[in-house]
């Protein structure tokens, strides 16, 4: 996931100078986020280690656990909730910065005290529904377990309530008084002219979702308010200027978004890339690479791309990606002569390409919402990653026509055998992956918790270990990039449901579906599409909000769901790396230490490779099917 310039959060309001108090309010915040940080790390384990419970007690036994689902979902929500809290305090949600960081350094500071009680807003108006929606869950007992169910969903509103906490902390000591008043007066302006439009608003039917769920999101997003916050912005003013639809829907919509016993894998996928690159496994099979093709022309290149590939298979992220692969491998390519700017380009596509092989957190989400056989896209998610990769492949071969690799040689076969013997461990996860869920051994779920308990086997025996302080350390970080991820899935869960009772899905189901060329054009369309929203959102939210939308319509053009699948994830990773706007493409440049804009003129004919990739598996749907 990503979590760079231009996607970050809320910071400090330059114009504020530090306080000799700012010391001790740090301490203070610090002794009641510590607590928070040991829950979510102890729930982070009981899930683990109830998943795989599940596993061995089915598996191997024969005699499954009927109530491990049930308190994997109480601990899940939990953890998402107060891994949001976590990202708020450690400055992870993600946000849209490039336009605010082209503004003057005054101004600056105004749009970010506005982003800030925007936030405070939205979390002080969900916190009352928040609470009823605990009392009317409190009355259900669950099947297996017999507790209350507002057990679970009192995450919810302790999360609300903690973040407004540090939101408000935060807007105090970062913000200057005259800003603060300013966006506090202003936001109240809008909030009061909303209520006293609210009768004309009612009357303009879809024109609402326009004006709501298009301009204030998209304004919101200008002004870097975290992107999940956005999406919550724009659906409560939906529902309480133009509709007589209680805000509580949008608590329920979040709980829904969140329950999904599949996305559990999401937080599990995260520790296994922070496994991963504690534990060396990314480079032990990135020199096993270079030392079988790196003396090729383009052999570097080709190393680069292959081990984005298998990394990709590991631990489903392309930050994590990226980073195990940048550090190996830059050093030998500079050397060789490899311009920087063409490096990082590679790599920025490169992962862009890598994002559908399994385990991918996109894929797994993308399944969870759109109804979609998690493990078909796995299955189909290699295949198109091979297309995506050959086509790399060869513009990387043609750049390296005139590459001098005279004095490059091949290591001798008894070191290559001693990298393979290295390697070998962590060569096993991916296919180990794959196999588990492809097999019906497994959920895609289960076998992340495989994943990660054998990384950290293999990991402690052979690559070094970890140390008790640093798992800590990833555990309470897997809680609060997680968190950061599942909040955005809630809100963009209501703002989908929104969009959806509007009933403007009908509208654009009609023109969709009789656009000349059939489903020849909807294929188009989608990729113009989700390359737009790629660049702005980054790959979740985009999905979030558009799949409950375009697969229905897909369905009727007779667009097979695995197919259709595949063309918007790589339209999407594409649109995050497309500069100038593509997020992913400044954490490559981040990664890859280089400036953006040295590296724009070089990713272009990465980027045209790819793209010309996803035009035909749009066009070729047997590509994306014929392994299921």
């Amino acid at each position: 996931m990503t979590q760079a310039s231009p996607l970050s959060t809320v910071t400090p309001d330059e114009m504020q100078a530090p306080r000799p108090e700012d010391a001790a309010v740090n301490r203070a915040i610090k002794r009641w986020i510590q607590p928070l940080e040991a829950v979510s790390a102890s729930l982070m384990v009981a899930i683990v280690l109830m998943l795989f419970g599940g596993v061995v007690a089915r598996y191997i036994f024969g005699r499954p656990v009927t109530w491990i689902d049930e308190a994997v979902s109480f601990a899940f929500i939990w953890v998402a909730m107060l891994g949001s809290v976590l990202a708020m305090h450690r400055n992870e949600h993600l946000r849209l910065t490039m336009f605010v960081d082209q503004m003057p350094a005054r101004m600056r500071g105004l749009v970010h005290a506005f982003a800030l009680v925007a936030v405070a807003a939205f979390l002080i108006g969900l916190i009352g529904p928040a609470i009823e929606h605990v009392e009317s869950e409190w009355i259900i007992a669950s099947p297996a377990l017999e507790i209350p169910a507002g057990l679970r969903v009192a995450a919810i509103a302790v999360g609300l309530v903690l973040m407004l906490a540090l939101v408000a902390v935060y807007s105090v000591r970062t913000v200057s008084k005259a800003n603060l008043a300013i966006a506090v007066l202003g936001v109240g302006a809008f909030v009061g002219l909303g209520l006293w439009l609210a009768p004309q608003f009612a009357q303009l039917g879809l024109l609402n979702i326009l004006i709501f769920l298009t301009g204030l999101v998209a304004l919101c997003l200008i002004a870097g308010v975290p992107i999940a916050f956005c999406f919550g912005c724009g659906v409560m003013c939906f529902l309480a200027f133009s509709t007589q639809v209680p805000l509580g829907v949008i608590v329920g919509r979040m709980d829904e978004g969140m329950a999904n016993i599949v996305l559990v894998s999401v937080p599990i996928f995260v520790l296994l890339g922070c496994v991963l690159d504690a534990t060396g496994m990314g480079k032990a099979i990135v020199d096993l690479l270079a030392s079988l093709v790196g003396h090729v022309k383009a052999g570097m290149s080709y190393v680069l791309l292959g081990s984005l590939f298998i990394v990709s298979g590991i631990s489903g992220s392309k930050v994590s990606d990226m980073a195990t692969v940048a550090p190996a491998l830059f050093p030998e390519m500079r050397r060789r002569g490899n311009k920087q700017p063409e490096m990082v380009a590679l790599l920025a596509t490169g992962a862009a390409m890598a994002d559908t092989v399994p385990p991918s957190i996109v894929l797994i989400v993308l399944g969870s919402v759109a109804g979609v056989s998690i493990a078909g896209l796995f299955e189909s998610g290699i295949v198109v990653a091979m297309v995506l990769l050959l086509a790399l492949l060869i513009l990387a071969r043609w750049k390296a026509r005139h590459e001098d690799t005279k004095n490059v040689r091949r290591p001798a076969w008894k070191a290559i055998g001693r990298l393979a013997l290295i390697a070998g461990p962590a060569l096993v996860l991916p296919f180990l992956i794959r196999s588990a869920v492809g097999g019906g051994v497994a959920t895609a779920t289960e076998v992340s918790t495989i994943a990660v308990l054998y990384a950290m086997l293999i990991g402690q025996v052979l690559y070094g270990g970890i140390g008790a302080k640093r798992l800590y350390e990833m555990l309470v970080e897997t809680a609060a990039l997680s968190g950061a991820i599942l909040l955005i899935l809630g809100t963009a869960s209501a703002m989908a449901w929104a969009i959806t009772q509007s009933g403007i899905v009908q509208h654009l189901t009609l023109f969709l579906t009789t656009l000349p060329g059939g489903w020849i054009a909807f294929m188009f369309v989608t990729i113009a599409v989700f390359l737009v929203l790629g660049c702005l959102l980054e790959g979740l939210p985009a999905v979030l909000l558009l799949a409950p939308i375009m697969f229905p319509i897909a369905k009727k053009l007779g667009i097979h769901d695995i197919h259709y699948s595949m063309v918007i994830v790589c339209a999407m990773n594409i649109g995050l790396m497309m500069p100038p706007i593509g997020v992913g493409f400044y954490v490559a440049c981040r990664i890859g230490d280089a400036k953006p804009d040295a590296v724009m003129p070089a990713i272009w004919p990465y980027i045209g490779a790819l793209l010309a990739g996803v035009v035909v598996i749009a066009m070729v749907p047997w590509l994306s099917t014929f392994m299921l």
